[in-house]
Order: C-alpha cells, then sequence, then structure tokens
C-alpha cells in the first residue's frame, strides 16, 4: 500500500509539473469563449466537404492519431498519407452528416482538451445504401499563433446508441 501510495505520490507531481510547464499552473476550466466553438465548427466542415488539405492543416506537425484497430499515426507527413488513403478508399462517396455532440471541453493555457459524440453519415456512389458510424473523439489541441492544432486524437467506435 506505501508503494501504490508513492507511485500516487510521484504521478501528482509529474501532471502538476506537466500543466505547470503547459499553462503556468493555470487552472483548467471548463472552455468559454476561447475559439474551441469556431474549431470544432472548421473541423466538422471539413470533414462534410471531405476536403483532406483543409483537414491535415488542422494538425500540429507533430500530432498523433490513434484510430481502432490500427497504428499510431504519428507527424503531419503521415496524416497526409493516411487521408490520402482515406481520399482513394471512399472515392465517390459524400458525408452528409457529420455530428458531433461536444460533452465536456477544458482549457488551460494554450491547452485543450474535449471529448464527444460522433454520429456520421456516408453514401456511397451508386445506389448503395448509406453507411453509418457512431463513436467517441477526444482532442488534445494546442494554440499556436492563434490557432488551435490538434496534437492528439483518440478514435472509438461505438455501437448505435439506444433510441
Amino acid at each position: 500500500m506505501r508503494r501504490f501510495s508513492k507511485f500516487c505520490k510521484g504521478m501528482t507531481v509529474a501532471v502538476g509539473m506537466l500543466f505547470g510547464a503547459a499553462g503556468a499552473m493555470a487552472k483548467p476550466k471548463a472552455a468559454q469563449d476561447d475559439g474551441l466553438a469556431a474549431f470544432n465548427a472548421k473541423f466538422r466542415d471539413v470533414i462534410l466537404r471531405m476536403d483532406s488539405a483543409a483537414t491535415v492543416a488542422l494538425w500540429a506537425d507533430d500530432g498523433v492519431s490513434l484510430m481502432p484497430d490500427a497504428e499510431p499515426i504519428v507527424g503531419k507527413t503521415d496524416i497526409a498519407k493516411f487521408m490520402a488513403q482515406v481520399d482513394k478508399d471512399f472515392a465517390g462517396c459524400k458525408v452528409t452528416k457529420e455530428e458531433i455532440q461536444w460533452k465536456d471541453a477544458r482549457v488551460s493555457g494554450d491547452w485543450a482538451s474535449e471529448w464527444g459524440v460522433v454520429h456520421q453519415e456516408v453514401f456511397p456512389p451508386g445506389n448503395k445504401p448509406a453507411i453509418e458510424v457512431y463513436g467517441r473523439i477526444a482532442l488534445v489541441l494546442h494554440r499556436a499563433a492563434g490557432e488551435w492544432k490538434i496534437k492528439q486524437e483518440v478514435w472509438q467506435s461505438a455501437p448505435k446508441p439506444a433510441s
């Protein structure tokens, strides 16, 4: 038990140091008018337009995407390659619905985190039925030169919610 207590105390110090470096020990606050709403609107828009170049532009150079059942995608260059493959695999598809219900957002200086529940509808070319996607997303963002950029993204698939 003493070892566990010592471990927890060490973790508390490490977390305090992390937030100290990120936000001069700024206490995390619920996001209000800090530009996250504008970022989230842009994020939704680029998905609806299937604009891979604009999507990649939302990422920090050293961003990391963690997708289900896949290796981490590390760095803007590899994220761009991933998006190019998405374009190829989903050629002719149209995203008609991109709903993200953001459940929580926290800001500490130039760092933010947020998570939400996602519902997406994609229509393949031809007369094929729509593909509905449900999941959860979490983002870690960093503000540089006044713009939020994605540092880390975690996507988790989820079943269709009960009505």
